[in-house]
């Protein structure tokens, strides 16, 4: 029996065999790196637009809370006397400052004295126990507005009795809009009369008019002639910025710039840790500058990432996925050269390999589940899907309540076998359409598509959070564990894919700092 030898052509191709799978398997290597990394880059952008976010909403809230504080002495001064120091002094003493508003300098109050008023009303400061009161400085001014009680009543602004800050630009262009709106207003960049020149940091004043009481003040010309004077709260920006609620998070440098010119002159704020230098080919920080108006009055917000950030949130596996996809392609080239003369078997085994690369690029290696790529794939195609058919779905956030205990207690070998187990149970409560990844740590996901009612998502985190009440018994050990869940619904939460996951991890957050073992649905509105 004589065998036919191969033809030329059949000899090219099989040598050249071992150079196209070489090929193919590092453009499937590039082309899941690649989708990595620009997953890495969106999840990294949504959470610096939160951060930017976050960082207006609480200055906006601050301002409102110190203006309502403002609002609560401009009502007290409806109802009393502006000369009544000792009624002001008990009102501020139960505001509890150094506890409530800590970012707050002083409280003043400044009447408005017209120039024919002068000589009485300095008579009658001295009547009232000041023997060395004036107006100063000195000026022709038809109108004086000059400051007479500030509280915390310290020492160091006891000689500021009597000073007229209406001469002084600054103030009294924030004083005049104040007046004419009859609303906060506040003031540019200034220097605080109670600092020295040379230690004197960026500070600002914001102003609430006091009119007559039972007096007409519905056109700008009714609150001019009514007006008795201002309240006003003074602040050092950095003591302001100190106050806000919650905590900024690290790795962001963070300035703000009065008006709308980010110049050195107009910095009212810069973090400690603003400038960071860069190692030559690092990839460039994100930036943002936010506009805010804040009692009538322009900031300007600059944030910047910076390394810490973007190592916290902007995790990537492609230098992994790159070198794992590299040697293994060499692998298989060099292991499909070998085994040349095999042709058929050797592409059988170039498919599982190739199916392997695929299945470790997508997948979480402890517990096999979709990985963030994987599963950013399927909710976006599962998008896709409701935007075209008018259809819902839902998008659940779960993490694990106290489980870095149970790392610190029984060791990380123990933890990773408690959350393979977790994994499990979560696969077994899900229905066969869903999908469950892990984007890592203690933290899993798990997507509901054809979405009928919103109530069938709430019922399978509440399957699911039951299902945790069981121990889990793991190397002889009998460990109990909770986890607090998170649903945002399309399209009542988000439309694509940042937005519907931002709502659910928000959500998961509530429902955690609310003591966790519980669910929380998302109430965040999608803009349409």
């Amino acid at each position: 029996m004589t065998f036919a030898h191969p033809t030329r052509a059949a000899r090219t191709l099989l040598h050249l065999l071992p150079w196209l799978i070489l090929v193919a398997t590092l453009g499937l290597t590039w082309a899941v790196w690649d989708h990595d990394r620009v997953s890495s880059r969106k999840a990294l952008r949504a959470e610096f637009d939160f951060a930017l976010r976050e960082t207006v909403s609480g200055i906006e809230q601050r301002m409102a809370s110190y203006e309502q504080m403002l609002r609560g002495v401009q009502g007290l001064l409806a109802t009393t006397d502006l000369m009544n120091q000792k009624a002001i002094h008990d009102y501020v003493e139960t505001l509890r400052l150094d506890a409530n508003f800590s970012g707050l300098q002083v409280i003043g109050i400044a009447r408005r004295i017209p120039a024919q008023d002068k000589a009485a009303h300095v008579a009658l400061m001295r009547q009232r126990g000041i023997p060395d009161y004036a107006i100063h400085p000195e000026s022709g001014n038809e109108t004086h507005a000059v400051v007479v009680q500030r509280e915390p009543a310290a020492s160091r602004s006891k000689a500021l009795h009597g000073l007229d800050i209406w001469p002084e630009p600054v103030r009294r262009l924030a004083m005049e809009k104040a007046r004419d709106s009859g609303m906060a207003a506040i003031t540019s960049k200034v220097q605080l009369a109670i600092d020295s020149a040379d230690q004197a940091p960026p500070s600002f004043i914001m102003y609430l008019p006091v009119f007559a009481p039972d007096q007409p003040r519905d056109t700008v010309a009714q609150r001019r002639t009514h007006l008795i004077g201002w309240v006003y709260a003074a602040f050092h920006m950095s003591d302001f910025m100190a106050s806000l609620y919650g905590k900024q998070s690290p790795g962001l440098a963070l300035a703000i710039y009065d008006d709308v010119n980010p110049n050195p002159q107009n910095l009212l704020y810069r973090t400690a840790d603003a400038t960071e230098q860069r190692s030559p080919g690092s990839a460039a920080p994100l930036t943002a500058k936010e506009y805010m108006v804040v009692a009538g009055h322009s900031w300007t917000l600059s944030l910047a990432t910076q390394s810490e950030f973007e190592d916290r949130f902007g995790r990537s596996a492609a230098t992994v996925i790159g070198a794992a996809g590299a040697g293994l392609s060499l692998s298989l080239a060099l292991l499909v050269w070998f085994m040349v003369t095999g042709r058929e078997r050797a592409l059988r085994l170039a498919a599982q390999m190739t199916e392997e690369l695929r299945h470790m690029a997508q997948h979480d290696s402890l517990t096999h589940l979709p990985n963030r790529a994987l599963f950013s794939d399927r909710l976006n195609q599962e998008l896709a899907r409701a935007r075209r058919n008018d259809g819902r779905c839902a998008l659940m956030f779960l993490d694990l309540d106290d489980f870095k205990q149970v790392n610190d207690n029984f060791g990380h070998i123990v933890g990773d076998h408690m959350l393979l187990e977790f994994a499990q149970r979560l696969q077994a409560c899900v229905r066969a359409a869903d999908t469950v990844g892990r984007m890592g740590g203690d933290e899993f996901v798990v997507l509901m598509p054809e979405l009928k009612e919103s109530s069938a998502a709430l019922a399978l985190a509440e399957k699911i959070r039951t299902a945790l009440h069981a121990p889990f018994l793991v190397d002889g050990h009998a460990l109990t564990t909770s986890c607090s869940l998170g649903i945002a619904i399309y399209p009542e939460n988000g439309l694509d894919e940042i937005t519907l996951t931002k709502s659910a991890d928000d959500a998961m957050y509530r429902a955690k700092e609310s003591g966790g073992d519980r669910v929380h649905v998302s109430d965040r509105c999608s803009s349409v």
